[in-house]
C-alpha cells in the first residue's frame, strides 16, 4: 500500500472528472449531490469549463475536492486503501476525508465556505503571489525581510528545493521579484492567482472558516494525516480540526512532509487527483521513493499499487 496525496488549487483542467462521471453511477451520485449542494453546476465548469470560471476560486477547490474524492472511492472499493494522507493546501481537505476524519458532505460544507471566503479576502486586498525558482532558504529569507519594507510577504508554500512561492501585498511581492533578478535567482514570476494565500492577508477569512469547522463532526482518522501546518502525522480529530485553520494564514509545509513521510519509513506514494505536480515534487524531494498517479479512467485501470 501507499501514501495518498491529494493535489490542490493550481492543478485544475478542464474535463477533469468526465469520464470518472460518465463510467460509474457511484461518482455521478457524488458529482449530483455536490451540485445541489453547492448552488451551481459544478459538472459543467468541471466537465466543459469555461477554463475561466474554473479557474474562480470558489468554483476551483470544490471542483478539485468531488474529483480527489470520487478517485479516492473507487480505488477503496478496489481495496486500495493509504497508510496515510496528505493533500496540498486545498488538498488537504480531500486528504481527511480519505482518511476517515470527515464525511464528504461535511467537508464539502467547509470546503464551500473555505473558497468563497478566500475569494472575498482576495478582493478586500491588493494580495499577489509569486514562483521562486533556484534560490536556497537564506535567500528567500534575504528575499522577505528586504521586499517586507514594501509590506506582507512570507513563504506561503515551501514545496521543493529551490521551489518556494512566496504571498503577500502586491508591491512587496513585485519587490521581492525585484530582488530575485538582482541576486541572481535563477527565476522569479508573479502568479496568476486571486489572492495572497496562506498569508496573513487571509485573515478576514479566518473567522468564517472557524466557524464552518466547529459546525461539523470529526472522527479520530483511520492512519495518520500528515498536515501542512506541521508537516508531521496526526491522528487526533481536534488537531486536524486546529491545523486545517491554521492552514489559512500560515506555510503549507510541503518539502518537510514529504521528508517526514520517508522518515517514518513510507516508500510508495500515489498523487490522487488531476495532473502531476505532485509527482513531479517528489521527484524532487524523494527521487528515491516510488511515485505514481490516478487522475482519470485510464490511470484507474492501470494502477497497481
Amino acid at each position: 500500500m501507499a501514501v495518498f496525496l491529494f493535489p490542490g488549487q493550481g492543478s485544475q483542467a478542464v474535463g477533469m472528472g468526465k469520464d470518472l462521471y460518465q463510467a460509474f453511477p457511484q461518482v455521478r451520485e457524488l458529482y449530483d449531490q455536490a451540485a445541489e449542494f453547492l448552488g451551481f453546476d459544478l459538472r459543467q465548469y468541471s466537465f466543459e469549463g469555461p477554463e475561466e470560471e474554473l479557474k474562480k476560486t470558489e468554483v476551483t477547490q470544490p471542483a478539485l475536492f468531488v474529483h480527489s474524492v470520487a478517485l479516492n472511492g473507487l480505488l477503496a472499493e478496489r481495496g486500495m486503501a493509504p497508510e496515510a494522507t496528505a493533500g496540498h493546501s486545498l488538498g488537504e481537505f480531500s486528504a481527511v476525508v480519505s482518511a476517515g476524519a470527515l464525511d464528504f458532505l461535511s467537508a464539502l460544507a467547509v470546503v464551500k465556505v473555505r473558497a468563497e471566503e478566500m475569494a472575498k479576502a482576495g478582493e478586500l486586498t491588493t494580495g499577489a503571489m509569486a514562483a521562486i525558482m533556484g534560490a536556497n532558504p537564506d535567500q528567500i529569507t534575504m528575499l522577505c525581510d528586504q521586499a517586507g519594507a514594501a509590506g506582507v510577504v512570507v513563504p506561503a508554500n515551501l514545496n521543493a528545493p529551490g521551489q518556494v512561492v512566496l504571498s503577500g501585498d502586491a508591491a512587496a511581492i513585485d519587490e521581492a521579484v525585484k530582488i530575485a533578478g538582482e541576486l541572481g535567482i535563477r527565476r522569479a514570476i508573479r502568479l496568476n492567482v486571486s489572492g495572497a494565500f496562506h498569508s496573513p492577508l487571509m485573515t478576514p477569512a479566518r473567522e468564517a472558516l472557524a466557524q464552518a469547522l466547529d459546525a461539523v463532526q470529526f472522527s479520530d482518522p483511520h492512519v495518520p494525516v500528515y498536515q501542512n501546518a506541521s508537516a508531521k502525522a496526526v491522528n487526533s480529530a481536534a488537531e486536524i480540526k486546529a491545523n486545517l485553520l491554521l492552514q489559512l494564514e500560515n506555510t503549507v509545509n510541503w518539502e518537510a512532509s514529504i521528508r517526514q513521510f520517508q522518515a517514518d519509513g513510507f516508500k510508495s506514494f500515489v498523487e490522487v487527483g488531476v495532473g502531476k505536480v505532485l509527482q513531479g515534487l517528489n521527484r524532487r524531494i524523494v527521487p528515491d521513493a516510488q511515485t505514481t498517479g490516478v487522475g482519470s479512467l485510464e490511470d484507474m485501470e492501470t494502477l497497481n499499487v
